[in-house]
């Protein structure tokens, strides 16, 4: 994600400019330039290890990362009144919780999908399942390369709160996280999520409402994780002129209206 962040900045021109790039301490690649690691030319900006010296008011941190790092990313860059774009997913509740406390000092947008039409997707979902009564069930599934360190995806998460929030669900009490064995019954208002692992699948996300004699499946499909890179650099633009505040790509991309996800 870094390298495809760095390489897709360049489209943008004199919009938005790479202004630092960093990376762990002892990564072979620091000291070299960041333009030509993404695979391009120069761009005068060399890998470094150090976020606080490359961190100014005026930028925007992009972090797609391991959860602890992401933490100690979003401390330095509240703490020098940067921006905020996160990506990183499989934080637990006690870094989530300071992750968002931190967002707010600032101007932030965090998100579990970056893509757009993972985000229309979800508004999509919600809709259905305000529309469709009971009998139509829900299930996410999702299926993603077997690098893959979390299970279930953050965004399949994501889908099955939207799935609860429009139906008034808890969904903490509603999911059940894929299913083994002699489980009897499916459960009334249960919303099931499944992951799978297999080859090099950028990603792929389906939410399917089954009903009596028909069901509904709605699906979306990365085909690259360009599509993640370039939503998450929309998402810095935008940010950049915002107030304090910790936002969505919802906010991002305009939507009107409460918000699907609770």
């Amino acid at each position: 994600m870094g390298r495809l962040l760095v390489a897709l900045a360049r489209e943008w021109g004199p919009r938005l400019r790479v202004a630092g790039a960093i990376e762990a301490p002892g990564h072979p690649a620091l000291g070299r330039d960041a333009g030509e690691v993404a695979g391009g030319g120069p761009l005068g900006v060399r890998l470094s290890d150090d976020l606080g010296a490359a961190c100014r008011p005026e930028h925007v941190v992009l972090t797609f990362t391991a959860p602890t790092a992401t933490v100690e990313h979003a401390r330095i860059a509240a703490g020098r009144g940067a921006g905020l774009v996160v990506g990183t997913t499989c934080l637990d509740r006690d870094q989530d919780r300071e992750m968002r406390a931190l967002a707010a000092r600032t101007r932030s947008v965090i998100a579990a999908n970056f893509s757009i039409g993972v985000t229309v997707l979800t508004e999509i979902v919600a809709t259905a399942a305000r529309l469709l009564d009971p009998s139509f069930e829900a299930e996410v599934v999702e299926v993603h390369h077997h690098a893959k360190q979390d299970a279930p995806s953050g965004t399949a998460l994501a889908l099955g709160r939207a799935v609860a929030a429009a139906r008034g669900q808890d969904f903490e009490r509603a999911a059940t996280l894929a299913r083994q064995g002699q489980i009897g019954p499916r459960r009334p208002h249960e919303i099931g999520v499944v992951a799978l692992r297999a080859g090099d699948v950028v990603g792929d996300h389906t939410v399917l409402f089954g009903g009596l004699g028909e069901r509904i499946e709605l699906t979306h499909r990365a085909q690259s994780r360009e599509c993640l890179a370039r939503g998450a650099l929309r998402a810095a633009l935008w940010v950049a002129d915002q107030q304090p505040g910790l936002y969505s790509m919802r906010d991002v991309l305009g939507l009107e209206g409460p918000s699907p996800i609770r």
